[in-house]
């Protein structure tokens, strides 16, 4: 009955994770958020086309779509000492649910939001760290895919410190699960990667008016 409720729960987490509320929101004003600025229908990408107030509305959504899921997991498991293995699977669903969207033929965003909500109500101690490292590197450089990548790499690193044993049988699920959300933030700003490189990439203050490339 236990395992029905667990592929439930991660079933409904990719579910949630894939509505795209970005979408929905530049929708509503007559925009395809597809087709402006980086074609992301995340947070950062509606910000920079509709404006900071949609941008933290998108965000919100974003971060709630990750949050409910995996506290709904950690209430169902609230017996089991550490991060067990089905929670994590269902924070990892909702993730893949925003940045392959079932909605939008498995497009979707890069899942920072998202995975925002999934770590408040997994690890909100390393969340923490991840904010602070993202806010200062945004403040130093303007960059939110720099910040973005950075914060994952320090919710990593949070991961393997701040427990008391990171790889013991209870806490290594949120160990990996970290560490594969830092990789995966990498690989989806791949393209933002590129752009700093070429010094081409954005940064806050500067809006889009097309799809770059």
């Amino acid at each position: 009955m236990l395992g029905l409720i667990n592929l439930s729960l991660v079933v409904a987490a990719y579910l949630l994770g894939a509505v795209p509320f970005g979408w929905l929101i530049a929708r509503a004003r007559g925009v395809d958020i597809l087709s402006r600025g980086s074609g992301n229908i995340g947070a950062t990408n509606v910000a920079r086309v509709l404006g900071a107030r949609l941008g933290v509305v998108c965000f919100v959504l974003d971060a709630l779509k990750g949050f409910l899921p995996v506290f709904v997991a950690r209430m169902v498991h609230g017996a089991v000492p550490g991060t067990p293995l089905p929670v994590v699977l269902v924070g990892l669903a909702a993730i893949a649910g925003h940045n392959w969207s079932v909605y939008l033929r498995f497009r979707g965003g890069k899942g920072v939001a998202t995975s925002c909500g999934v770590f408040a109500a997994l690890f909100p101690l390393g969340l923490l760290v991840a904010l602070a490292v993202w806010v200062a590197v945004v403040a130093a450089t303007r960059y939110v895919s720099l910040a973005s990548i950075l914060a994952g790499v320090s919710l990593f690193v949070a991961a393997m410190i701040l427990p008391r044993a990171p790889f013991g049988v209870e806490q290594i699920p949120l160990t990996v699960f970290a560490g594969l959300a830092a990789v995966l933030g990498i690989i989806r700003h791949r393209a933002n990667i590129a752009r700093l490189i070429r010094g081409t990439e954005p940064r806050i203050g500067q809006p889009p008016q097309s799809r770059w490339p």
